[in-house]
């Protein structure tokens, strides 16, 4: 039998010291769930949220297999502790699970260069406008498809005020890139960039990624960086992260005749 917990602290030593601000967020109870196969002993867990779901303790072919119900996405990104979950991810799905390479960069609290990412700022063309995501703008974020991932895990607007931030760019009115905070957790939140396709190779991501963290560090939070990919690293670094390290991670694919409860 497969249900939630709200008891967290049972599942903590499950995840261990593992670095990664959405199993924060779930552990928190702020955003997210942890789905476990025993409430009073847990030996295995699984973190779910937003696109991602994170698999640690005793590998358990029933969380693997698990959908939850409210989950209503075309595609799932598993992310195991260890290659013992990998190789289990790897014999339920088969074909169906992708496996990628992901980057981490590293959390660390004073390698901001505050003058550097004000400059940043200043090189935005004057035909477009920086703005923070206000009421108006979490709207237009949701009614665009490439946007939508800036506030998708924030319900309405007044819980993204609370725990969300984020800074974007317009165009005659029109939104063509944004940096936002896709999840939160205490004192901090994980960054989500995106940019309209047309408007690419432009540096509209790279001024609104400066922005953002500048806001963040007004605000005392820390603006946490997860690369999908080797560009999404270098405009971390030049931003001021570091690179940490490479993990593995599987893109599962939801297809219409495809139950991911198998």
């Amino acid at each position: 039998m497969i249900d939630k917990i709200s008891d967290t602290q049972k599942v903590e030593a499950l995840f261990g010291n593992w670095k990664e601000t959405l199993i924060w967020s779930c552990l928190e109870n702020i955003m997210g769930t942890i789905y476990v196969t025993s409430q009073e002993n847990p030996t295995s867990a699984m973190a779910v949220l937003g696109d991602f779901c994170f698999f640690a303790g005793s590998p358990e072919k029933d969380l693997v297999q698990y959908k939850p119900e409210s989950y209503q996405k075309d595609i799932i990104i598993m992310i195991p502790q260890n290659d013992s979950w990998g190789k289990l991810i790897e014999e339920t799905y088969g074909e169906k699970a992708k496996r990628v390479t992901r980057y981490a960069m590293k959390k660390e609290y004073s390698v901001f260069d505050k003058g550097k990412l004000q400059k940043v700022i200043c090189l935005l063309p004057p035909e477009y406008s920086l703005k923070m995501v206000d009421e108006d703008i979490f709207h237009l974020c949701k009614a665009n498809d490439w946007s939508a991932d800036l506030v998708s895990q924030y319900e309405t607007f007044e819980e993204y005020k609370s725990l969300g931030i984020g800074a974007v760019v317009l165009k005659d009115g029109v939104l063509v890139s944004g940096a936002s905070s896709y999840s939160s957790y205490q004192n901090g939140i994980e960054i989500e960039i995106d940019t309209r396709e047309d408007y690419r190779r432009n540096g509209l991501a790279y001024v609104c990624g400066a922005k953002l963290i500048l806001e963040c560090l007004e605000r005392k939070w820390y603006p946490s960086w997860d690369a999908q990919n080797k560009w999404s690293v270098a405009l971390a670094e030049k931003l001021g992260y570091h690179f940490d390290y490479e993990y593995v991670a599987y893109e599962v694919a939801i297809t219409k005749n495809f139950r991911w409860d198998i």
